[in-house]
C-alpha cells in the first residue's frame, strides 16, 4: 500500500492569503489596472468584470489550483476575500479526503 502523502497526483495546498494575492494578480490583469486598485472586500462585479474574464479566470485558476472554480462560486462569495476563503477550505478538504484514502 502506497504513502498517500508521496502520490503525485495529490494537489497543492494554497493558504487563502495566497489565494488572494493570485486573484487580485489575475483579476487586475484580466481588467488592465494596477493591483494596487483591487479591494479584496468589494464585489467583483463592481470591476466590471465581464462572463468571458469570469471563465477565463476560473480556467487559470483550476490549472494552478486542481480545483474547480465554477463561475456559482462567483455569484455565492462574491468578493475575492470569500472567494479566496472558499477555495483555501474546498483544497483543505480535497487534502483531507486524499490523506484519509
Amino acid at each position: 500500500m502506497s504513502n498517500s502523502l508521496s502520490n503525485s497526483s495529490q494537489k497543492p495546498a494554497y493558504s487563502t492569503l495566497e489565494i488572494q494575492a493570485w486573484l487580485v494578480s489575475h483579476i487586475s490583469s484580466l481588467l488592465g489596472v494596477n493591483p494596487d486598485e483591487i479591494d479584496i472586500r468589494e464585489p467583483l462585479d463592481s470591476y466590471g468584470l465581464d462572463s468571458a474574464q469570469a471563465m477565463t479566470l476560473a480556467s487559470k485558476a483550476e490549472k494552478m489550483m486542481g480545483i474547480k472554480l465554477s463561475l456559482i462560486h462567483l455569484w455565492y462569495y462574491p468578493t475575492i476575500e470569500e472567494l479566496a476563503q472558499r477555495l483555501a477550505e474546498e483544497l483543505e478538504n480535497s487534502q483531507t479526503e486524499i490523506l484519509q484514502m
